[in-house]
């Protein structure tokens, strides 16, 4: 892919409401879903936003993930791909809280096929799905190549997504199509997502298409014109959280 169709291509997933500054997991106003409030009373805690440290995934999981996302948003020399940005810190960190567990949906049934208008429409949570499906994905790989997908050459990393993609590849208890565009749309989330969240290391997917964060004004780049804006981005936690493993 070419320098401007790449950056192209991830500029537009940016800017063009697939993934903005947070991840679709806090598109709320109740703090934690339900989980109560971010701090305790009466002790000056301040807020926090993000998500906590919390893992999910198993290390051979998490192998897999890092590997999928890897091959979804690939690195190259022209930019930082999921690797660079810690996509899969991002993705643990999801499945191991509220949004994993689904816990602000209806998550009971029935449960039939929707369409493409009606989004996530799995029995089960996103946790479970990832779940069921890296076990039957492993299950798979083994079983046509003897190798975890982790272990595989990109070539046919990039066979088997596009098996999944195109559903050739079909699992039994979860749907590989579905896994398939939840994983993408999750790694989409955690390359452009402030890091605050985990992804983005040190906001590499924001320099690369030259997005300054969450900055308090932007009148002097008004008529931008889609440009890169030649500013250091700006974490919703400020410079010294946004590094942190």
């Amino acid at each position: 892919m070419s320098y401007s169709t790449r950056r192209g291509v991830l500029k537009t997933l940016l800017f063009g409401g697939t993934a903005l500054a947070a991840p679709s997991a806090l598109w709320a106003v109740e703090y934690g879903r339900g989980e109560g409030m971010p701090w305790a009373p009466m002790r000056g805690d301040p807020p926090y936003y993000g998500t906590t440290e919390a893992r999910f995934f198993t290390p051979d999981e998490r192998a897999a993930v890092a590997a999928i996302s890897a091959r979804l948003i690939p690195s190259d020399d022209d930019g930082p791909g999921a690797t660079e940005a810690d996509v899969v810190t991002f993705l643990d960190r999801q499945m191991a809280g509220f949004y994993g567990r689904g816990q602000h949906w209806y998550m009971k049934g029935p449960f039939a096929e929707g369409t493409d208008t009606q989004g996530y429409q799995s029995e089960y949570p996103p946790a479970e799905l990832y779940r069921h499906a890296l076990a039957e994905l492993d299950a798979y790989c083994r079983a046509q190549d003897d190798e975890s997908f982790a272990g595989l050459s990109e070539g046919r990393q990039d066979e088997i997504l596009t098996g999944l993609d195109e559903e050739k590849i079909t699992f039994g208890a979860v749907s590989a199509k579905v896994f398939f565009d939840l994983i993408l749309k999750n790694t989409i989330e955690g390359y452009f997502a402030d890091p605050t969240y985990g992804g983005n290391r040190d906001m590499v997917a924001w320099r690369y298409v030259g997005f300054p964060g969450t900055r308090y004004d932007y009148r002097d780049f008004v008529n931008h014109g889609g440009a890169p804006i030649p500013l250091e981005p700006v974490s919703l936690m400020g410079r010294p959280g946004w590094s942190r493993p």
